[in-house]
């Protein structure tokens, strides 16, 4: 028998997964219970935990809260009746994932629940009030230089939108900070070019372009988080301010006064990212703009606001865009070939490249189908009789077609694998591929040429089967 290194064709039925952004359940979820125990010596996290639990669940901790004793799981089991048993599991798994509760022994053996102290202290909290003061609650002294709610969302909109020009590489770069940069890296949105170093994006990046505003500035700090350690930073402790500021009042200002000098930090880092106003690093006060206050919408599945749509699709596969914006302009021509450019409209046209190239990148048919639906004008809401579109806003032609594409693109995949043929007997074939096929590892076989495929990773363990079946016969 001999083996060889190959890539093996084979139909495509599950296409390349998209990027996802995770909600706070999600997120916690891949925490350490270190990490969640931490995290629940805040009330604000404790609130915002509570709030996106299912409804069952939240039932539960509510009936919980005042027990200072372990509840039989049975007892538990007798609050919902069996037409839901479901969505009492869904619930139960919900707590257990998040240690929201804990198993505890009762007197005779049989299994309870209780509720996690620091998290029903802390919960009490938020709900009942008390605890210590808010240190942001300190009384200020009327800002003669206030800022309204419209110069704050200028402000969050300038400074988000440097990230997104240095990703899809415009000119217009000015301002982004180097710690942005790092944490696009980490996150795998950009990577560095082998040629020059310089910073390119990735194909999650032109994932992460055709997000909402909201899911994408929630995505990065998930990433900023992860590498909280590096900066000598608590991710418990930022990620609890960052709550704190999700429920803040837009166009009020809070104070700095008792904030450590670890949040002081994190503060200066979310000014650079839009996500809070601060006149100079040393004013006493700062504001939270609408990208702080989103983050709540965004991880308990809500929806941010979103711009009123700008672009126009003919049945030609012409796209008509009415914007000035530099950014909007440069996405578009993620997926389309841009043609003419006036001073407030963008003339482009989607081919089969324009399209093609997009989906090499990582975009998907339906992510390019769901951005020029979300970003539609509103005279493409109306129908041909006057009323509101029930279906798609976008011709059917189109659509297809961008799918039609896609799918011709599809059809194969290529995957590594190792080669096994030129077996002595046809024994020792059917022996070997019955192995590999038992473990999960065979790609491709064909009893008749005595050839047969396994996974690269599947490889070793494949080989030192085979050594011990040919010793041993």
């Amino acid at each position: 028998m001999s083996e060889s290194s190959k890539s093996k064709s084979s139909l495509n039925l599950n296409p390349s997964p998209t990027l996802q952004c995770k909600d706070l359940h999600e997120y916690l979820k891949s925490r350490s219970a270190q990490f969640l125990e931490t995290l629940y010596n805040y009330p604000t996290i404790c609130l915002a935990v509570y709030r996106e639990l299912p409804e069952l669940a939240r039932h539960f901790v509510i009936r919980l809260l005042f027990v200072e004793q372990p509840v039989p799981q049975a007892v538990v089991t007798s609050w919902v009746s069996q037409t839901f048993a479901k969505e009492q599991a869904k619930a139960c798994e919900a707590l257990s994932e998040l240690s929201v509760w804990q198993e505890a022994p009762i007197p005779g053996g049989m299994p309870g629940w209780m509720l996690a102290q620091s998290f029903k202290k802390n919960l009490k909290v938020a709900l009942l009030g008390g605890g210590r003061p808010w240190s942001m609650s300190s009384s200020l002294e009327p800002d003669g230089k206030a800022r309204d709610v419209a110069f704050l969302d200028a402000y969050a909109l300038e400074r988000w939108e440097c990230v997104l020009h240095y990703m899809v590489g415009s000119a217009q770069t000015e301002g982004i900070s180097a710690d942005a940069v790092r944490i696009l890296l980490h996150a795998g949105l950009m990577t560095r070019d082998a040629e020059d170093g310089s910073a390119v994006i990735t194909r999650a990046g032109f994932q992460f372009l055709l997000l909402s505003t909201a899911k994408q500035v929630w995505l990065f700090l998930q990433h900023y988080l992860h590498t909280a350690e590096k900066r000598s930073l608590s991710a418990a402790e930022c990620l609890a301010f960052l709550y704190q500021l999700s429920f803040s009042t837009l166009g009020k200002d809070y104070s700095t006064e008792g904030m450590s000098n670890n949040m002081l930090v994190f503060l200066q880092h979310l000014r650079e990212f839009g996500l809070v106003y601060q006149r100079k690093r040393k004013a006493g006060r700062f504001y939270p703009t609408r990208l702080a206050l989103n983050i709540a919408s965004v991880t308990e599945g809500g929806a941010a606001p979103q711009q009123q749509g700008y672009i126009v699709v003919e049945t030609n596969y012409r796209v008509y865009a009415y914007t000035q914006t530099n950014l909007q302009v440069a996405l578009l021509g993620l997926f389309t070939e841009l043609m003419y450019r006036f001073p407030n409209l963008v003339v482009g046209v989607l081919t089969r490249e324009s399209v093609r190239q997009a989906l090499r990148g990582g975009i998907t048919a339906q992510q390019i189908i769901h951005y020029l639906e979300q970003h539609s004008h509103p005279q493409m809401l109306k129908s041909e009789t006057g009323g509101i579109r029930s279906t798609s806003m976008l011709p059917p032609t189109v659509v297809d077609q961008i799918k039609l594409w896609e799918t011709e693109r599809n059809r194969f995949t290529y995957t590594e694998g190792v080669v096994y043929n030129q077996f002595l007997s046809q024994a020792d074939f059917v022996v070997l591929r019955d192995y590999a096929k038992q473990q999960g590892v065979l790609t491709w076989q064909n009893e008749r040429s005595r050839t047969m495929v396994v996974t690269r990773h599947g490889h070793d363990d494949v080989k030192k089967f085979w050594k011990r079946y040919s010793k041993s016969s």
